[in-house]
């Protein structure tokens, strides 16, 4: 006899992203059963390269998240995981409370490594105890106790999962937490942490990893030869090696997942937010069908939105070029669709180069994805299918987390289990093959020439 949907087994993720904390309560099936968010405080951004977020909002945004998602639900939460933006650090007391506002991950004032040393120079840093991820702070407030960190959140801040040591630091070095693997038991909901957030007392605290590599996970990209293109804001590629990825020049690094495999990946300053600051949004319909009638665009474009590269190539002082001015509005909209796909081309092939076996079709997540002319042209480009998920945000992913050794006997077991993709493979364009492979060519010609990627020359 099947048990009573009350008496199920679930897992819940938290994504503390920038603009709110978001959670999502799942079973072992991977179904989505509810969903709850609440807004955190806007980021401080008085200058360029400041970025500083009031640390004291995160805690109460989880629980009006958490409590959204768990009214009326029914079943039983067995573990929760917690997933944060990579590099976002602060300072605690003695007691977890923070002391000052968190340093968010695209605070350019200081190098990662560097942050908590910068924290340490404020008025009152005397009385700092901890030196903590973002992640720390909710997995703190869950359990009611300083907790271990996991090795993901870690990476940027100085730990090196392959020698499994923390990195020379200066004045934050013994303030730092101890490091375990993702999906290691960090310890039980409190009973005040229960009374806030309506998760059962007792129910199991597992460590979970960046929001780039919960993502990852959620779309099934966590084996060797699997890799995803995550097309939000920015255009993200990750993916999984048996052998890890290390290549300052091209901006690619590698996590290390639980099971022992690598996962090597980038992040472009491309992406979705390459068409919103040149086209409104309620336009996009409109252009997209015009694109796919026009075919592939009369000019090359790389698309970059500000000042700046970090993936395929690191390039601080890269800014948006054009081959030649576009003959229209939809010409325009067109290069931007295929500079990104360009992007993303060559961050593969510099993935190849290093090593790195990507096979099958390409699984492909994010807003950008719901595109079909947008999917299209860069099935072409890259002269591979394309595979749509549409579980692949980071709340789910942390979901698979929570249930790896809970649900399920391992985070593997877990992403099987829990991860499918939909819908059916987005083919390359055999008619327009010929003419985006000189535009890549053309592509590639123009970025040497301004001498951004040095890995090719």
């Amino acid at each position: 006899m099947a048990p009573s949907s009350s008496h199920r087994s679930l897992v819940a993720g938290i994504d503390l992203a920038t603009a709110e904390a978001r959670v999502a309560v799942a079973d072992a099936r991977g179904r989505v059963v509810a969903r709850g968010s609440a807004p955190l405080s806007a980021p401080h951004r008085p200058e360029p390269g400041t970025s500083e977020q009031d640390a004291g909002s995160w805690w109460p945004a989880v629980v009006q998240a958490m409590r959204g998602a768990l009214a009326g639900l029914e079943g039983r939460i067995v573990a929760v995981a917690v997933s944060a933006t990579s590099g976002t650090v602060l300072l605690a007391d003695r007691a977890g409370e923070p002391l000052g506002p968190a340093l968010l991950y695209d605070d350019g004032r200081a190098p990662a490594v560097d942050r908590w040393d910068r924290l340490l120079g404020r008025p009152g840093a005397r009385k700092a105890a901890r030196a903590w991820h973002a992640s720390d702070l909710i997995v703190g407030r869950l359990i009611g106790a300083a907790p271990a960190t996991d090795w993901s959140h870690a990476l940027k801040t100085g730990y090196d999962p392959g020698s499994r040591r923390w990195g020379p630091a200066g004045d934050a070095a013994g303030l730092r937490p101890d490091v375990a693997a993702p999906t290691s038991l960090a310890g039980e909901v409190c009973a005040r942490a229960a009374a806030e957030t309506g998760l059962p007392a007792g129910c199991s605290v597992r460590l979970g990893m960046t929001d780039g590599c919960a993502a990852q996970v959620a779309a099934g990209a966590d084996r060797p030869g699997r890799f995803v293109s995550v097309l939000g804001t920015t255009l993200v590629v990750k993916g999984a090696a048996d052998d890890r990825l290390d290549d300052p020049p091209s901006g690619i690094y590698s996590h290390l997942h639980p099971e022992g495999w690598w996962l090597p990946g980038g992040a472009s300053n491309t992406g979705g937010g390459s068409l919103a600051t040149r086209f409104p949004q309620d336009e996009l319909g409109d252009l997209d069908r015009a694109a796919a009638a026009r075919g592939p665009a009369g000019t090359v474009c790389y698309p970059l939105a500000g000042s700046g590269e970090r993936y395929p190539f690191v390039a601080p002082g890269a800014e948006e070029l054009w081959t030649a001015e576009p003959a229209d509005r939809i010409d325009a909209y067109r290069a931007v669709l295929e500079g990104v796909a360009f992007v993303e081309r060559l961050g593969y092939e510099r993935l190849r180069e290093l090593g790195a076996q990507s096979e099958g079709p390409l699984r492909s997540a994010g807003a950008g994805s719901r595109s079909d002319v947008w999917t299209a042209i860069r099935a072409t480009v890259l002269d591979r299918p394309i595979v749509r998920s549409e579980s692949a945000d980071t709340a789910f992913g942390a979901c698979i987390l929570a249930a790896a050794g809970t649900l399920h006997a391992s985070l593997g077991a877990a992403t099987d289990a829990m991860v499918a993709t939909t819908g059916p493979e987005v083919a390359p364009v055999a008619e327009e093959r010929d003419r985006l492979e000189v535009g890549y060519g053309r592509f590639v010609a123009a970025v040497c020439e301004r001498g951004w990627l040095k890995w090719r020359s």
